[in-house]
């Protein structure tokens, strides 16, 4: 019997895969658990639809990644930071930190967990973050920490 997965099913495949399995297994257990449908006309017709509709949605997501990175490619971020002797700051930036410095300076919404800092930024000076905002859609971002006064 054929079925369209509606989730993932371990060793069996992904959401909106066919796949072809036993009649017992489909009936008595991936239909009645909402895991899987009956291919049938109407059904792979719908999937086709979604797939369609995913199609879409993730081109326009990567195109609105493709504008955030060009924005913060071209960004020069300025972050105020108390500091000691020798250019050591009192704490450090931390990625809240610089969202909250893009959200300010370019208006643009970035999540914190995808701001990559290889270790915390804990002095005076220049330094390059990298921000991940899709798969294979990396940011450059170029900060400047300042000693306040």
């Amino acid at each position: 019997m054929e079925v369209i997965l509606k989730q993932d099913v371990k060793n069996l495949g992904k959401q909106g895969e066919r796949v072809k399995v036993a009649e017992g297994y489909a009936r008595n257990f991936l239909i009645p658990r909402g895991l899987a449908v009956e291919a049938t006309k109407g059904n792979l017709k719908h999937l086709q639809h979604q797939q369609k509709l995913d199609q879409e949605r993730a081109s326009r997501e990567r195109a609105e990644a493709e504008r955030v990175k060009a924005i913060l490619d071209d960004l020069n971020l300025v972050i105020q930071a108390r500091s000691g002797e020798g250019g050591r700051l009192f704490g450090s930036v931390t990625s809240g930190d610089i969202t909250a410095a893009v959200k300010e300076a370019a208006g643009i919404e970035v999540d914190k967990r995808k701001v990559e800092l290889e270790e915390p930024i804990k002095t005076v000076g220049n330094h390059n973050v990298k921000v991940k905002l899709l798969p294979g859609v990396v940011a450059n971002l170029k900060i400047k920490v300042e000693a306040s006064e």
